[in-house]
């Protein structure tokens, strides 16, 4: 093979190598950019609930202070259903989901088993959070964690994070991410049937 064959097949290979190169960033960035449609589209009612070890399980130990400065006991809520929302003023799914928060605690307060709804402060200051509630609603308690022992005890890595408890303090629901009223409302009646039946 002379100096001009070896050229010939080096140039063919490196092509061939360029091609390929180009074909697996190509497929990569269509599956790149089709996850971020399916975040963009998919709506907080498509997630359901996440798995968690806490799930049918006694709740943790919850004691703590609302931002009022009235004792917080979670086992002092035993008969009642208990929603902790973890919750931060900064935090932007936060704040979007936060209208739906509202409108499910107005509409429990019509319906013959309501349901607790608890701010569980992730991570901010009392101001802040007294701040944020004055200008957007949300008249039920919210609870410190100055320490953040009860995020950790539930396993909470990111907010918002929302969390059922029911009656007996066991743990029935969790959330991941942002709620609406709808799909809270759904979700909690189904629990409620069913432990009704129990």
């Amino acid at each position: 093979m002379n100096d001009r064959e070896n050229l010939a097949v080096v140039n063919v290979a490196s092509v061939a190598r360029s091609r390929r190169s180009s074909l697996i960033a190509a497929a990569v960035g269509v599956v790149v950019a089709l996850f971020f449609v399916v975040l963009v589209v998919s709506s907080p009612e498509d997630r359901e609930t996440a798995a968690s070890p806490l799930l049918g399980n006694p709740a943790p130990v919850v004691k703590s202070t609302t931002l009022d400065n009235a004792q917080f006991d979670l086992s002092r809520r035993r008969g009642s259903w208990v929603m902790f929302n973890f919750f931060n003023s900064t935090c932007v799914p936060c704040r979007q989901e936060h209208p739906e928060l509202v409108a499910f605690h107005e509409a429990q307060t019509s319906v013959a088993t309501p349901t607790e709804l608890y701010s569980i402060i992730n991570d901010d200051s009392d101001n802040a959070v007294r701040a944020f509630f004055d200008a957007n609603n949300g008249d039920w308690p919210k609870v410190r964690d100055d320490d953040g022992s009860i995020a950790v005890a539930f396993g909470v890595a990111k907010v918002p994070e929302t969390w059922i408890i029911d009656p007996n303090g066991f743990v029935r629901m969790r959330f991941i991410g942002a709620v609406t009223k709808d799909l809270l409302t759904e979700k909690v009646t189904e629990l409620q049937a069913a432990f009704e039946g129990m």
